[in-house]
């Protein structure tokens, strides 16, 4: 699927009559309005000029240093200065084509990834290497060979964490190997990391960056999903070295994320609980999910086979042999449903019986409406032959 009908599906899912299982959206019933405008108004009372006012490259000290706290806490050893405040993970992504890719150079990633990282490596003219998946992650056999076949390998993406598009979640030894791996060819990891904390069940494990002892690894982290995506405030975690020539890939495109923004949730932070907000979120999203569990149980067809994720916000869908979930979007577009076909996630764009499905933003009424909506035309289809 090219970039122009995946714009066509994204903006068939935004028209109001439409169920859109398509984009990645929280519930906007989740957004903390009330203290996000109390946060506002005290910056713009104690802080408004400078609010107003450019600010550093790297991002504002005071949120940057709440986050060091808040990462540290989580395993990662890090203060303020190996921060940098992005506008949203997806300049992250941008950022780092700018700092280590070059035309011809390849990327390695797990196979299917999110869509939109493949869409940034692919603007640097930079080749995809996918690497074979399973349900503990990236298979370590299979970087190996791809890793002693191609060297212009020159970076590794990955979302180990209820992975887009799949929500599967790397098990702790699979980091660990893949980790070594990197380290031994000394390739670059970028991990992805937007979902980590929207867990329902099961354990957390450790990212890979609270185990790189060698500085390999950039974290990347984002508010998108804890507290809110239109406020597009992200961050890059990295050696001191390596933040700065992020840091001068930045200046070379907007200068520094929103002073005003930063502040605002600086201040937000001071004042409010992020891990109570969260823990709201993962009662909500666990419900949403379970929903959508059991509609595909009982309205998908026979032989269809789907992920649990236990966090995250995507759960992967895999139809039987019959469906292509390219050549249904017409159809489901005409009875007002959406969904993301798998073929987009894919380097290849070779699977063609896989859709991902997002659960965080439909209500329990629009839920079991839009997914017995897909169920009948899935099984209508499969009925044609």
């Amino acid at each position: 699927m090219d970039t122009e009908i995946l714009r066509q599906t994204l903006a068939l899912a935004a028209q109001k009559e439409v169920i859109s299982f398509a984009g990645g959206l929280p519930a906007p019933e989740s957004f903390p309005v009330e203290a996000m405008r109390q946060a506002t108004d005290e910056v713009y009372r104690t802080q408004g000029r400078a609010a107003l006012q450019y600010g550093p490259s790297s991002g504002y000290l005071p949120l940057r240093e709440k986050l060091a706290q808040r990462l540290t806490g989580q395993g990662i050893s890090c203060t303020a200065e190996n921060i940098l405040i992005v506008s949203g993970s997806q300049q992250g992504l941008d950022l780092a084509g700018k700092v280590f890719l070059e035309p011809g150079d390849l990327v390695v990633c797990e196979n299917p990834t999110y869509l939109a990282a493949l869409t940034v490596f692919r603007s640097y003219e930079c080749g995809l290497l996918p690497i074979e998946t399973d349900d503990d992650g990236m298979v370590p056999e299979d970087l190996e060979r791809q890793l002693a076949a191609h060297p212009k390998v020159r970076l590794m993406y990955i979302i180990p964490s209820f992975q887009n598009p799949t929500g599967r979640t790397w098990s702790l030894e699979r980091r660990k190997q893949i980790l070594e791996i990197a380290r031994r060819y000394e390739l670059p990891i970028l991990e992805d990391n937007p979902y980590g904390e929207l867990r329902y069940e099961g354990e957390t494990v450790p990212t890979l960056k609270s185990m790189d002892a060698t500085g390999i690894v950039t974290y990347m982290g984002s508010f998108s999903k804890v507290l809110s995506p239109g406020i597009r405030l992200g961050w890059l975690l990295a050696e001191r070295g390596l933040i700065e020539k992020y840091e001068s890939a930045k200046e070379c495109a907007d200068l520094q994320a929103s002073t005003l923004t930063q502040m605002v949730v600086d201040t937000y932070l001071e004042h409010n609980d992020l891990d109570a907000n969260i823990r709201r979120l993962n009662d909500l999203y666990r419900g949403r999910r379970d929903r959508m569990l059991a509609l595909l149980a009982s309205e998908f067809p026979e032989g269809s086979r789907w992920t649990h994720p236990c966090g995250g916000l995507f759960l992967w869908v895999t139809m039987p042999e019959g469906i292509d979930t390219d050549a249904l979007l017409p159809t489901m577009a005409a009875h007002k449903a959406a969904y993301i076909p798998g073929r987009t996630f894919f380097a290849d764009g070779n699977e063609r019986r896989c859709l991902r499905l997002n659960y965080s933003n439909a209500s329990e009424e629009d839920m079991t409406r839009g997914m017995t909506i897909m169920g009948q035309v899935f099984r209508d289809a499969l009925a044609k032959g």
